[in-house]
């Protein structure tokens, strides 16, 4: 006789996702990560416009520094004693920025083509240095310029000196314009009659950005009241080499106007492309009669407005909307108007 004997039976359960719920956590990932996305990316902006600020923060302390030691401030552009294009502030102030290495290479009784360091055996042009204090960490064109021979020759800068609303130097009786610093000469801070804390030094710029030149209109020229006006100016295109060039005090390199406000946009076409461009009527040194006459706008990759530093030290951040008129009256070292920086 054949006795069975029942097994227990068990049932085998694998546990895991079925391929819904994978979807669903993969959509609800993908939301959190959308969610997530704005708020780094405004943390990081943050942290460059803070880092920003510090930057211009140390430029404005360096002309403090300049003017105790020598009790005037840096002249915007000076023509060398002996030949040669004319050096910036920014240049002047090198030893208050921690550059010292390249301080010890400037003469200024010659134009900066001919000043050079040497590193490693090699004789290098101090323009072709690349200064961290200058360079905003925002710039998404932070590279150096290089020359048609393949040699590095400029690096650009983020902070340039305000050189007032649109007359920057006169050439026939060595005038220079009404903004903080002046073209051809040094100030001192008594001649800021507008006070510190109401008159615009330094603010942000964009590196290689397009500009008309060398036009040459002798006499007066009207400030233009909209952005079309300086299209039908016009002059020479450089398609991007304006402000890269830190060495240089010119206006289209290292400074600013305020004859449009922040971040206004100049936009010319040319060859059937369309470019935002700044225009100087004639570069400093360059001719003895046709005026410097500039509109170099004030421009910045942060959204919204641009980092600012007023002569009294503090730093700004302002709109792009803020009033024209406004900007450019807090432009002037001694207009005697009633303006501040709005908050």
């Amino acid at each position: 006789m054949r006795i069975s004997v029942l097994q227990p039976t068990h049932t085998v359960r694998r546990t895991g996702f079925t391929l819904v719920e994978l979807l669903v956590v993969i959509a609800i990932i993908g939301i959190m990560v959308g969610l997530l996305l704005p708020a780094v990316q405004a943390a990081r902006e943050a942290a460059r416009r803070m880092s920003c600020q510090n930057n211009l923060h140390q430029v404005i302390l360096a002309v403090h520094n300049y003017e105790s030691a020598v009790k005037r401030l840096p002249a915007a552009w000076s023509r060398p004693s002996q030949s040669g294009d004319g050096w910036s502030l920014q240049a002047r102030i090198l030893p208050n920025v921690e550059a010292l290495g390249l301080a010890e290479g400037v003469d200024y009784a010659v134009g900066y083509k001919l000043a050079t360091i040497r590193v490693a055996g090699e004789r290098l042009p101090i323009s072709s240095f690349r200064v961290p204090t200058y360079l905003c960490p925002s710039e998404i064109n932070d590279r150096v310029r290089i020359d048609d021979n393949g040699v590095p020759e400029h690096y650009p800068l983020s902070y340039a000196y305000s050189a007032g609303p649109w007359m920057v130097y006169n050439p026939n009786n060595q005038r220079p314009g009404e903004g903080a610093f002046q073209s051809g000469r040094s100030s001192r801070f008594r001649d800021i009659l507008d006070g510190l804390s109401n008159t615009l030094a330094f603010s942000e710029v964009k590196a290689w950005t397009p500009y008309f030149r060398d036009l040459g209109q002798e006499g007066s020229m009207e400030m233009p009241e909209v952005a079309s006006e300086i299209c039908q100016l016009g002059g020479s295109l450089k398609t991007e080499t304006g402000h890269t060039e830190w060495v240089d005090g010119r206006v289209h390199q290292s400074g600013f106007t305020t004859t449009f406000p922040p971040n206004h946009k100049v936009l010319c076409e040319r060859n059937g492309i369309e470019y935002d461009v700044d225009f100087t009527n004639m570069r400093e040194g360059k001719n003895s009669n046709a005026v410097t006459y500039a509109a170099v706008t004030s421009r910045s990759h942060h959204p919204g407005g641009v980092n600012t530093a007023l002569l009294d030290g503090s730093i700004r951040f302002v709109n792009d909307s803020i009033d024209r008129q406004v900007w450019q009256d807090l432009s002037t070292r001694a207009g005697r108007e009633v303006a501040a920086v709005p908050e």
